[in-house]
């Protein structure tokens, strides 16, 4: 299913159609489209952030992305589509960590970018200030009952915060209370995970 979206979606881009693409458990909280940078090609939201936009070594989570359709990044989704013959039973979001690297995403020319966590944050590296969030993701979190669970939470939470004056939401004092049932100290992820028998990933 993965793959099959990897290649749905280089197919979106060679019909020239540019497109934010969300995994379903992404919370959207505000408008994102001012936290995108307009001059690159592919932008994408992080497991863990480094506080750098460029730095190569950010975790990024392919649940929440924006590509731009253009040839740079046409190729780029054949090369990560066609890097699964290399990694064979790996997801795509692991592959994606690998070919992150590989000099041929220079010589394409695609311009890369990982978005700050402080506005698409996640229950990997939640986002601190509600003043800023624009999305926030399920992830790090094993087990449908425990996910559905935090993201419940959330949505109560975020209702709180709406429902504030507006002095104490300036006060930056209310965060979330999630992760809980996704406990992060209780979160063990592998560096990476081939698929077995059809299992999903663990974003």
């Amino acid at each position: 299913m993965m793959w099959r979206r990897i290649d749905f979606l280089r197919t979106v881009l060679e019909m020239g159609y540019s497109f934010i693409f969300t995994d379903a458990d992404i919370m959207w909280f505000r408008d994102p489209f001012a936290h995108f940078s307009p001059d690159t090609d592919f932008q994408i939201a992080c497991d863990y952030f480094s506080g750098n936009p460029f730095d190569i070594h950010n975790k990024p989570n392919g649940g929440f992305n924006y590509v731009k359709s253009n040839n740079r990044s046409i190729e780029f989704y054949k090369f990560w589509y066609s890097s699964q013959e290399k990694y064979p039973g790996y997801h795509d979001q692991d592959v994606l960590n690998f070919i992150k690297h590989n000099p041929y995403i220079a010589e394409i020319g695609l311009r890369m970018r990982f978005l700050d966590t402080a506005y698409f944050g996640g229950f990997c590296q939640p986002s601190k200030d509600l003043n800023k969030v624009c999305t926030m993701h399920a992830n790090c979190c094993y087990g449908m009952d425990n996910k559905l669970y935090d993201l419940k939470l959330m949505l109560e939470d975020w209702r709180l915060f709406l429902s504030m004056p507006s002095s104490l939401k300036r006060s930056q004092g209310y965060s979330w209370r999630v992760p809980k049932n996704c406990s992060l100290s209780s979160f063990r992820p592998p560096k990476a995970v081939k698929k077995s028998n059809g299992e999903g990933s663990r974003s």
